[in-house]
C-alpha cells in the first residue's frame, strides 16, 4: 500500500523528507493530469494521500466520508483509503495553521485580519481566524470587493495572509503587495515557505513586525496527516524537530564581507565540516565569463561586474543546503541583498581594516571609505556578525553554533 503527495505539477518537495521523519518511508509524488485524477483514485494500492492544488477542491466529491472540518472547508488535504473503494478526506492544513499562529505567538482575537487570496488557502486561513474570535477578516482579491486597488480601506488591518503564491520561487522577486499603506500592523504571515523568506516578509522584517512563513504549518499539518495515516498519536513535539531539521536541511549559509575578510577560507572550512556544497559567487562569474572579476572591473568598469554578479547571485539564490562566498560588493544591490535573504542565513565576516589586504584588488585602494559605504549594508544584510580577526577556523565555528542555535540542532 503506497502513501504520497497528489498534484498536477510538483516540482521539489520537502514531503517525503517530513514523512520519513514521522515514520513512513515509502513517501512518493504522485504527478497527475486533472483527467487522471478520479482513475488514479479508484486504481486501488493506495493507503493514504496529501492534495496539493489544484485537486483540493476536484477531489471532494469523490470521498464518501468528510470531517466536519473538510465539510466547512470545501476542501481536502488528505485522503485516506479504507482497501474496500472507500475514501474518507479531511483536512489538517486548519490544524496546520493555528500551530503557526501559536509558534509565532500571533492571536488574532479581536483584530482585523486581511487575507490575501481567494482560492482554499485563504478560506482556511479566514475559518481559522474567525474561529479565534477575529474581530473582522478581510478576503482581498483583484476583482473582488475588496481589492488591491482600494486597499487604503484597510490600513488599519493589525494581521496581513498571504494566501496566493505571489512570490513564490521561482518567481520569488514578486510581492503581492507593500506595507507602507498599513499602519497599525503587528504581524505578517505568508504560507509561501519556499523560498523561507519571500519578498513580503523580508519587507516585515526591515519594519520590525513579527513575521512567519509557512513551513511551520506544512509540518504540522504533515504530522496531523500521519497521525491518521498510522492510527496512531504523534507527539505535538515531533513538529518541532522536524521543523529544526528541515532548516539544517534546505537553509543556506551565506558570508558577506568586505574583500579579503576571509570569506573563501572560511566558507570552505563550514563547508568541510558539514558536508555542504560550497559556492562562491567571484568564481562563478569566473566561471561564466572566462575571465577575473579584477580584470572585468579593471578593463569593462565595476558596472559590467556588478551586472553579471547580479545574475550569479540570482542564481546561488534558488540553492538550498549551501555554503555560498560572496564578493565584497554584492550588497550594493538591492536585488543581491533580497536575494541572498531568501534562502539563506547571512553571516558578516567582520575583520580590523589593517588587517585587510590590498593586492589585487582594484576597489580596495580606499579601504576606508569602502568599508563605511559598505557596513551599513552588510549590517542590514546579515543575521548575525562574526569576528573574523582570530583567523579561520574560530570563525567557522562561530558561524556553525550560531547556526545550530537558530535552527534547534
Amino acid at each position: 500500500m503506497r502513501y504520497g503527495l497528489l498534484g498536477e505539477k510538483l516540482g521539489h518537495s520537502h514531503s517525503p523528507m517530513i514523512y520519513r521523519e514521522l515514520g513512513i518511508d515509502d513517501y512518493r509524488l504522485f504527478e497527475v493530469p486533472p483527467v487522471g485524477v478520479e482513475p488514479f483514485l479508484r486504481g486501488g494500492g493506495l493507503a493514504g494521500l496529501n492534495v496539493t492544488i489544484p485537486y483540493k477542491k476536484r477531489v471532494l466529491p469523490l470521498c464518501d466520508t468528510l470531517t466536519e472540518t473538510a465539510r466547512r472547508l470545501g476542501n481536502v488535504n488528505l485522503l485516506l483509503f479504507d482497501g474496500e473503494g472507500k475514501i474518507h478526506g479531511d483536512n489538517t492544513d486548519y490544524g496546520g495553521f493555528l500551530y503557526l499562529l501559536r509558534r509565532a505567538g500571533i492571536d488574532p482575537a479581536g483584530k482585523k485580519v486581511l487575507v490575501l487570496g481567494s482560492g482554499g488557502a485563504a478560506r482556511t486561513v479566514t475559518l481559522a481566524c474567525l474561529d479565534l474570535g477575529a474581530g473582522a477578516v478581510v478576503q482581498v482579491s483583484r476583482s473582488g470587493p475588496d481589492n488591491y486597488g482600494n486597499i487604503h480601506r484597510h490600513a488599519d488591518a493589525r494581521v496581513l495572509v498571504n494566501a496566493t503564491p505571489v512570490g513564490m520561487h521561482p518567481l520569488a522577486d514578486e510581492a503581492p503587495l507593500g506595507l507602507g499603506v498599513f499602519t497599525a500592523l503587528e504581524a505578517v504571515v505568508d504560507l509561501i515557505y519556499n523560498p523561507l523568506r519571500t519578498g513580503l516578509l523580508q519587507e516585515a522584517r526591515r519594519r520590525g513586525i513579527p513575521c512567519s512563513c509557512g513551513l511551520p504549518m506544512l509540518v504540522e499539518q504533515g504530522r496531523l496527516a500521519a497521525e491518521t495515516f498510522l492510527g496512531r498519536d504523534i507527539p505535538p513535539e515531533k513538529s518541532e524537530e522536524i521543523h529544526a531539521a528541515l532548516l539544517r536541511a534546505v537553509e543556506n549559509i551565506v558570508l558577506v564581507g568586505m574583500p579579503g575578510s576571509g570569506k573563501t577560507s572560511v566558507a570552505e572550512r563550514v563547508a568541510l565540516e558539514t558536508g555542504r556544497k560550497r559556492l562562491d559567487t567571484d568564481e562563478m562569474v569566473r566561471e561564466l565569463t572566462g575571465r577575473d572579476p579584477a580584470d572585468l572591473i579593471e578593463r569593462d568598469g565595476e558596472g559590467a561586474f556588478r551586472r553579471i554578479e547580479e545574475e550569479v547571485v540570482r542564481k546561488v539564490s534558488g540553492e538550498s543546503g549551501s555554503v555560498i562566498a560572496t564578493g565584497g560588493g554584492a550588497v550594493l544591490s538591492g536585488a543581491n541583498r533580497a536575494a541572498l535573504r531568501r534562502n539563506g542565513r547571512v553571516y558578516w565576516l567582520d575583520r580590523p581594516l589593517a588587517d585587510l589586504p590590498r593586492e589585487g584588488r582594484p576597489l580596495s585602494k580606499d579601504l576606508g571609505r569602502l568599508y563605511e559605504e559598505r557596513r551599513p549594508l552588510y549590517g542590514e544584510t546579515a543575521d548575525a556578525r562574526i569576528d573574523a580577526s582570530r583567523g579561520v577556523l574560530p570563525a567557522a565555528r562561530a558561524i556553525l553554533e550560531e547556526f545550530h542555535a537558530h535552527t534547534g540542532a
